[in-house]
């Protein structure tokens, strides 16, 4: 298969971009061709800089990069040479299967959406996010592409996350829930109330596990597998569980050491403290799938470091392997279809 790596727009620069996709070359044979994607002479510092000496690299010139503090649509039309959009047309023109990029999260889904469009009956990509739990990992989507949301949107996000969770994650039968004020069908907003309704609609007819609203307290107590809302709250979710990680590693670090006692407490339990940062290691996944597209895109986090960019270039391989995206069109088609059966019995009912 075929990747493209958008190399210009992380936190650490080229060349740890480029050391990164030298780890997933090293770690996989099923990639034929790596495409990266930015300034020409700055790759091929990087390559002599890291040894990479591989004739499945090929090198893509853009000539400008979208920032972080560009505004994704403004700066994509000032920007017509950014690597960003450049990675995007080797998709949309063939070249490549998926892209991976550490840049700018707004302007990699305007451009992705508006060169790639959306998967026939997909009104909105969803950015999918892994999330570690004590006994689980569940997928929160959508983590931060659509702000505002239709119902239809959020039974959409529900069938891709069941998908991706399917797929990838390995769960026979995902537990799908709406993330609301209540796990009573009564409680929610309207937004949440009417994609209830649609979700337990056809959640029978396409094989969609839907368990219902699920609250904030459930998401690490093994209730779900898939967590649905819109990008406003699912960003908040994210962000609010990645400051709470990383404040509670660093308290608790705080309060070992203050005595020699809990220090040597700390020493023994030192393993399992392992354990759980291993497991929480944002790394691990590498980044976030941008789902229900005509193409796979993997969005890494800007301050990705090589062992992140290996694992978010491996996790495009394996949706492009899985053909995620012929399985969300056959789900949401089926899904359509339902509905609009639905509709026409209940126009008929009231005539």
């Amino acid at each position: 298969m075929r990747i493209a790596v958008d190399v210009m727009g992380g936190d650490h620069g080229c060349g740890v971009v480029v050391a990164g996709a030298k780890l997933a070359l090293e770690a996989s044979q099923d990639i034929t061709e790596l495409c990266l994607v930015g300034n020409e002479n700055e790759i091929q510092f990087a390559l002599r800089q890291c040894r990479l000496d591989d004739a499945r690299v090929c090198v893509v010139p853009a000539s400008e990069v979208l920032t972080m503090e560009d505004k994704p649509v403004l700066g994509l039309r000032k920007k017509k040479d950014c690597s960003i959009l450049r990675a995007v047309e080797l998709i949309k023109d063939g070249k490549a299967d998926a892209l991976v990029s550490p840049g700018n999260t707004g302007g990699v889904v305007a451009a992705a959406t508006i060169r790639l469009r959306p998967l026939a009956g997909v009104d909105r990509p969803g950015i999918a996010t892994v999330i570690p739990a004590p006994n689980n990992d569940f997928v929160l989507l959508d983590a931060g592409a659509s702000v505002e949301c239709r119902p239809l949107h959020l039974l959409h996000y529900a069938i891709m996350g069941s998908v991706y969770s399917q797929q990838i994650l390995g769960y026979a039968r995902p537990r799908v829930g709406i993330l609301s004020v209540g796990t009573e069908d009564v409680k929610g907003n309207e937004l949440t109330l009417e994609a209830f309704k649609l979700c337990r609609q056809v959640a029978a007819k396409i094989d969609l596990n839907f368990i219902g609203n699920v609250e904030g307290h459930d998401l690490f107590s093994n209730r779900v597998d898939v967590v649905v809302c819109d990008g406003f709250v699912g960003n908040v979710v994210l962000k609010t569980c990645e400051s709470l990680a990383t404040g509670m590693f660093g308290w608790l670090k705080q309060e070992l050491t203050k005595t020699p006692l809990r220090k040597a407490g700390a020493f023994l339990a030192r393993e399992a403290f392992r354990t759980i940062k291993r497991r929480m290691d944002p790394d691990a996944h590498g980044g976030a799938p941008l789902l229900g597209l005509n193409g796979h895109v993997v969005i890494a986090h800007g301050s990705a470091r090589e062992q992140a960019i290996k694992n978010a270039i491996r996790m495009a391989s394996e949706s492009v392997q899985h053909r995620i995206n012929e399985i969300i069109s056959r789900q949401v088609a089926q899904a359509g279809e339902l509905l609009a059966a639905s509709a026409v019995v209940t126009a008929a009912a009231m005539a």
